[in-house]
């Protein structure tokens, strides 16, 4: 049961993170928020880490460092794909792909989290798509500044390596072994770090943000923490299957967040995400009691 609330927190925190960041990311681009806040976020786990102790180990730090690298690469090309092409169709089929595929490498691995488990993975599945639709669903996309977004092919290819690398980071963080501590969060937020600070310097957006936008950056760096933490520590003490999938849940506590926050209007579809999101972890829950 430990594992299922470690894993809905780092939901929570993820999902937190993408709201504040989103919100700083209407003023200036995303990626001069995470070229602070993804440095922000070593030096918490390196202050951290210390009394949290753990062997360092040479395995441990390499998947810590390869989840990192497909995080910085996950976040390039997602808000590349956002650039261009409509959110609505972008949105959840990256959801999907970070859902889907560490359950389906889970169970290539021998993982069998039982029945019930299985009715909440696929319940999991589908209220990923469901919260990350948004409640206006245009066919060829909305016109955003005189250009309207197009799911061109440039635009499906970066969404799917999106999708790939947001779950290769997550799979990657699974193999992490117990008892190593913080550091291979460490490891991980470094090579974030490096990716995409060298995105920035190659498209000439290496501009740090000021003021209220700085601000914003430190939460996301504390949120980017607590929830990579909360997912290491559950992946360490539950399948891979059932873990990624109650993470993956994210986007609800984002669609929560604007609804109640911002006064954005929720469709039908998006309740009926949530509601199914609240039942899938109840089931999960279930099946991890038991698998336990």
């Amino acid at each position: 049961m430990t594992t299922v609330f470690l894993a809905l927190a780092s939901a929570i925190g993820f999902g937190v993170s993408d709201f504040v960041g989103g919100v700083a990311s209407r003023r200036v681009t995303a990626l001069r928020v995470v070229i602070v806040s993804y440095p922000l976020s070593v030096l918490l786990v390196l202050a951290f880490a210390p009394f949290v102790g753990g062997e360092i180990s040479g395995e441990s730090l390499l998947w810590g460092a390869a989840s990192g690298v497909g995080a910085g690469l996950a976040v390039w090309w997602f808000y590349l794909a956002l650039a261009s092409g409509p959110m609505a169709v972008i949105s959840p089929l990256t959801a999907v792909l970070v859902a889907g595929l560490p359950v389906t490498v889970g169970i290539m691995l021998g993982e069998r989290p039982g029945a019930v488990a299985y009715f909440g993975i696929v319940a999991a599945l589908a209220a990923v798509v469901l919260v990350s639709r948004e409640s206006t669903d245009g066919g060829a996309g909305p016109v955003i500044g005189g250009r309207q977004m197009r799911f061109s092919r440039t635009v499906a290819w970066l969404t799917f390596g999106s999708g790939v690398t947001f779950a290769f980071s997550f799979i990657a963080l699974g193999q992490i072994p117990a008892g190593t501590g913080l550091w291979p969060l460490a490891a991980a937020r470094g090579a974030a770090t490096a990716v995409v600070w060298l995105v920035a310097l190659c498209t000439w957006q290496f501009r740090p943000p000021r003021g209220e936008i700085l601000r914003l950056s430190v939460f996301v760096a504390v949120l980017d923490v607590t929830a990579n933490a909360a997912f290491m520590f559950a992946l360490q003490g539950g399948l891979l299957s059932l873990v990624s999938v109650i993470g993956s849940l994210y986007p609800a506590a984002t669609v929560l967040l604007a609804m109640v926050m911002l006064g954005e209007r929720v469709s039908r579809i998006q309740v009926t995400g949530m509601l199914l999101a609240l039942a899938s972890v109840a089931m999960i829950a279930v099946a991890a009691t038991f698998v336990g």
